[in-house]
């Protein structure tokens, strides 16, 4: 987790998430090729952006349930 300040527009907060998802999940092996900003809520006019998680493979599935239950001892 990063201690920088947080900024409170809600696309730049959604794109800041996401960065620090991917960097999280990078360290522990893993990489989502889909994941990012929902670009369709990312549009709307009043935006309560989603992050879009996507798919991914087997392998990939089963080293998001390690990290997971190792994170959750």
């Amino acid at each position: 987790m990063t201690t920088e300040a947080h900024t409170t527009e809600p696309r730049s907060a959604a794109q800041e998430a996401c960065d620090e998802l991917a960097a999280a999940l990078a360290e522990a092996g893993i990489v989502l090729p889909s994941l990012g900003v929902d670009l369709v809520t990312y549009s709307s006019q009043r935006p309560s952006v989603l992050i879009e998680l996507g798919r991914c493979n087997v392998a990939t599935a089963r080293r998001l349930v390690a990290a997971l239950a190792k994170a959750a001892r």
